[in-house]
């Protein structure tokens, strides 16, 4: 404990700015008790979405010449335990309808409480009562805050070298100017960006979104870790003076801050970092004058806050995630399924797949043994959900295929199981990082393109949407 203290005084002393000597040794040793009552450090992470100050140069690169909102655009909050040896980075999607906090200035009788989209709350009163709001709807203490723009979060990625992304299928938005093949691919700020913008794929909306944020979140610290850059306290204040160029903190973020935090985070491994998004019961609640919001799960969601103020553990927790009996992680909607069988058929379309009956094509002879799934290659994962209410059949991949999966019905009796598609475990559940990573990193290549490999000297662009300070 006194070696880190030490360290911390050190570096603080190094840091200049509005702490140095005596103060430097009191707020050094007072982060190391982590948040109040030892109950871990949790810190607050936005992205901001606004144009203001962009040239027309900029908002083409960016591709950003859309109206922005002046409100949040990403929202993390990141809880490192009291202990150090866990981080938990939970995501809540910027369209969650909630009541924002009070103004301290006013009294209750002033008026009556306000709904709307968490990522009005910036808009409403900037970083402080984006602060509070969280704490009102999630009942935890926010220790610290950061903020970006979208030129801060490109230049980010830059200094820090770039990050890894990948994808199992080529990625295509207009919106974002997303326009990524499949593969694993190293991507410069821009391209990062874009794939972090993103929210016209399939399946459409955030919770997608949200998990490539996680992804990229994750396999950049995994990347910092193994390059060294949050080593120990001297690298990992070389990397927090690299951020702070093009990120905001508030008012009671210091520098040693972020440093004993990123320090504690280059000493974990990736299954001790945990990634959730905050359970959703409604995708599509409707709210006049608000648009098409996200209702959090009351139950599953309070689970989540419990777990983070009592600084355990979320992935495991079946109070946050519940395990249903057949589980897959597609929607059997989006499957386009012909049946060669009416009674099968007719099961498969009451489990949720999109059916066509062909039995009036179907051989008149069936063939020996359990049901045939055939399919095009590249859907293998549809074709798995699909098995996993035929838990009999077999699969066979087709060459040259049509978008079509063909079950054949053998001679066999065929079971046909009820399968579960949670939305928020195909794209939010707790996960640790090591499942998350994105695979073959070794073979990484540049992302050709309006997205290259990057150089850690880009030039410095100024952080937009960044100016107003929390507390």
């Amino acid at each position: 404990m006194r070696r880190i203290t030490v360290a911390l005084t050190l570096l603080a002393t190094l840091a200049g700015g509005t702490f140095a000597g005596s103060r430097a040794v009191s707020d050094a040793q007072k982060s190391l008790g982590g948040g109040p009552d030892g109950r871990g450090t949790t810190l607050l992470v936005v992205g901001i979405d606004s144009r203001a100050g962009l040239s027309a140069a900029e908002k083409e690169r960016l591709h950003a010449g859309g109206k922005g909102c002046n409100c949040t655009d990403v929202m993390m909050l990141v809880h490192l335990s009291a202990d150090e040896r866990r981080a938990s980075i939970v995501s809540i999607p910027r369209d969650s309808y909630v009541q924002y906090a009070a103004d301290p200035a006013t009294t209750a009788a002033a008026g009556p409480a306000r709904f709307g989209k968490i990522n009005g709350a910036y808009a409403r009163g900037a970083g402080p009562l984006t602060v509070r709001t969280v704490e009102h709807v999630t009942g935890l203490r926010v220790d610290h805050y950061v903020e970006t723009g979208f030129t801060g979060f490109e230049q980010a990625v830059d200094d820090l070298g770039g990050a890894t992304v990948c994808t199992d299928k080529p990625l295509k938005d207009k919106g974002s100017g997303l326009d990524l093949p499949a593969g694993t691919h190293r991507a410069d700020g821009n391209g990062a960006l874009r794939y972090v913008r993103a929210r016209h794929l399939t399946p459409p909306g955030d919770l997608g979104r949200v998990r490539r944020q996680q992804r990229l979140v994750n396999d950049l610290l995994a990347r910092l870790r193994a390059e060294g850059a949050l080593s120990g306290p001297a690298d990992t204040a070389r990397t927090v003076r690299t951020l702070l160029r093009s990120v905001r903190t508030d008012d009671r973020t210091k520098w040693h801050d972020l440093v004993r935090v990123g320090w504690a985070l280059g000493r974990l491994r990736p299954e001790d970092i945990e990634l959730a998004t905050v359970p959703i019961r409604l995708f599509d609640h409707r709210v006049p004058g608000v648009g098409s919001t996200l209702v959090w799960d009351e139950a599953r969601s309070a689970a989540l806050w419990n777990a983070l103020r009592a600084d355990r553990p979320l992935t495991g927790d079946p109070r946050i995630q519940p395990v249903p009996e057949t589980p897959v992680t597609i929607n059997p909607a989006f499957i386009a399924v012909r049946v060669d069988e009416p009674t099968v058929a007719d099961a498969l379309r009451r489990n949720g797949f999109a059916v066509t009956d062909t039995s009036h094509s179907a051989p008149v002879v069936r063939p020996e043994g359990p049901p045939v799934i055939r399919h095009a290659p590249g859907r293998e994962a549809e074709a798995a959900t699909l098995a996993a209410a035929l838990p009999a059949a077999r699969i066979e991949p087709v060459a040259h295929h049509d978008r079509f999966i063909d079950v054949a019905v053998g001679t066999r009796p065929v079971e046909v199981r009820t399968v579960t598609y949670d939305r928020n475990t195909a794209e939010g559940a707790p996960v640790t990082g090591d499942t998350l990573r994105c695979p073959d990193v070794a073979a990484t290549s540049p992302w050709d393109g309006a997205v290259r490999a990057t150089s850690p000297t880009a030039p410095a662009r100024s952080p937009e949407g960044a100016a107003s300070r929390a507390r």
